[in-house]
This record gives structure tokens, sequence and C-alpha cells, in this order.
């Protein structure tokens, strides 16, 4: 398989969730975060955390710890290129970088060689996850060349959307299935945690 570096997207202000790190924020008995890494780091090479403010604060999960390139708080697209510059300079035999959001605690641990398998048959630049009939374009697959093209989507263009910038590309959207739950279920709000509980207590080991 290509060789691919990850990236766990964590830069977002999480507003929704009243504010701080969300991805620190405890599900069954370990921190939302700890949880994605254990289901990606088996599916990449290098692994980078992409995080504003103070990195110290994710010392204990031993990960490069990577502020956004542009500054503003641009979301996921910023987080995404910082992921392009960074495989560019210190990991030049991977050329894709896979994205992961990291409030995802029941992710595919196969996502990225499905994604890449689907993307190599398409004849595809980019690749993007989707179950239940919804696209989620965090959970993506991108490719290092495409750096200057997405700098200059951000920076001279003002652009903020994923959806928008893969538009121009060669995209293909990989379907993932919803069972026994929706491996793209994601924890935004208080009560998301409460029902990410819930589906633990319920599937256990089948998560």
């Amino acid at each position: 398989m290509t060789p691919v570096a990850g990236v766990l997207l964590a830069g977002g202000l999480a507003r929704r969730m009243g504010g701080g790190d969300k991805c620190l924020r405890p599900l069954a008995g370990e921190t939302l975060l700890a949880r994605v890494i254990a289901r990606v780091a088996p599916q990449v090479g290098p692994l980078i955390l992409n995080a504003n403010g103070d990195p110290a604060r994710f010392a204990s999960f031993g990960l490069p710890v990577v502020a956004d390139v542009v500054e503003g708080y641009a979301g996921p697209l910023a987080g995404i290129l910082t992921a392009l510059d960074w495989a560019a300079e210190n990991a030049p035999h991977h050329p894709l970088v896979a994205s992961f959001a990291t409030d995802a605690p029941f992710l595919p641990r196969d996502m990225v060689e499905v994604m890449v398998e689907a993307r190599d048959l398409a004849g595809a630049d980019l690749a993007c996850a989707v179950s239940g009939g919804r696209t989620h374009p965090v959970f993506g697959l991108w490719p290092v060349e495409f750096r200057a093209d997405l700098r200059h989507a951000l920076v001279e263009q003002g652009e903020r959307k994923i959806d928008r910038w893969t538009a121009s590309h060669r995209l293909v959207e990989v379907v993932f299935p919803c069972d026994p739950v929706d491996h793209f279920f994601n924890a935004n709000r208080a009560d998301d945690l409460a029902k990410a509980e819930r589906l633990i207590a319920a599937h256990g080991a089948e998560l």
C-alpha cells in the first residue's frame, strides 16, 4: 500500500461542547483522543496532532503537536494543509496524508486501507468517507503534492469549506457500513458523549 502519514485534527474551538479541548473529554474511562489514537496509529506511518495553543497539554500522548500554518482558526482545511507541509518536510517517503477528527470514537480500524484501495481503483486524487448517506470530509486522504493548491485556496481565496475545495479535484467518496453503529459518529455536544457511553455499553468489543 502507498505509505500514508496521519493527522489528528484538534485545532477547533469546540464551541458546541462549551470550549476547551473536546478531544480530552473522558469517555468510558479514557479520553476521546486516546480512543482515536488507538484506532488510527496502526493504520498510518508517522502520526501528528494538529492543535493550537500550548502543546504541553498533549505531552502524555507522545505525538508531535503541530499548530496551524494559517492563522485565525481557519478550520479543518488549515489542519490538512499543516499536515501536508509537515509530511513534505518530515516524512518525504509518504506521499499521502490521512486526516481524522478527534471526536469520533468508533472510526473504522481499516479506514486508510479501504480509502487507498478505493482511490487507486477510481483513479482519483482525493478520498473522503461516507456513511449513512452523509459525507464526512474531515476523514479524508490527501496527496502531499496538493499543498500549494490548498495554500492558494486558503490564503488567497479565503476558502474554508472542504467540499468546495475538493469539488475542483478528482474525489472518490468511500462508503462505510453503519453496523453495528455509524463508525463516523462524532461527539459534538455533551449529550453525544452520553450516547457514546451507551453504545459502548451495548456493543462493547463489536466497536
